[in-house]
């Protein structure tokens, strides 16, 4: 199971940036990329309060699902490996310095807006969960207007 992780990790995490190969394969292994990147994020959010519940793990799947165009199996194996990518990491700046290379800012405040919607996934809000969004925000180069904004939006959904 580590050498799958491994050769995983080889094939789509190798390079900074964007992939090197060109035409579909390489959009393919860049998506790949920020769909993991992306999801380290989460999970670092969904445990920062020392709990990882049903409603986060449903909230995370279906981010994925919904805004990196995967299957329900593949969300589920893109969990385990960006998990075990996260708790081997020493910082967040390998997965955030992704996001900001590749996304412009309004696709980084929906990808706020989907932090702040698994931040109040549970129901509470942590003051550690409070904490890393701000941390997050700023190394994803978010102005704090569209942070807030963002929060708004995501408690509006959840409202609603």
């Amino acid at each position: 199971m580590l050498d799958a992780i491994k050769q995983f990790f080889d094939r789509h995490l190798a390079s900074e940036g964007r992939a090197e190969a060109t035409g579909p394969e390489a959009d393919d292994v860049a998506e790949d990329r920020l769909a993991l990147a992306a999801c380290a994020l989460f999970l670092e959010l969904a445990h920062a309060d020392d709990e990882f519940s049903d409603a986060e793990q449903r909230h995370i799947e279906d981010a994925l699902v919904r805004h990196f165009d995967v299957d329900q199996e593949r969300a589920a194996e893109l969990i385990r490996l960006a998990d075990k990518e996260r708790s081997d990491s020493v910082d967040l700046y390998q997965f955030t310095s992704l996001m900001t290379a590749n996304y412009d800012e309004g696709q980084r405040v929906v990808l706020a807006e989907i932090m702040w919607g698994l931040v109040y996934a549970d129901g509470e809000l942590a003051k550690h969960e409070t904490y890393l969004m701000r941390k997050l925000s700023q190394l994803l180069e978010l102005r704090p207007g569209y942070l807030a904004e963002a929060q708004r939006r995501a408690l509006n959904a959840r409202i609603d």
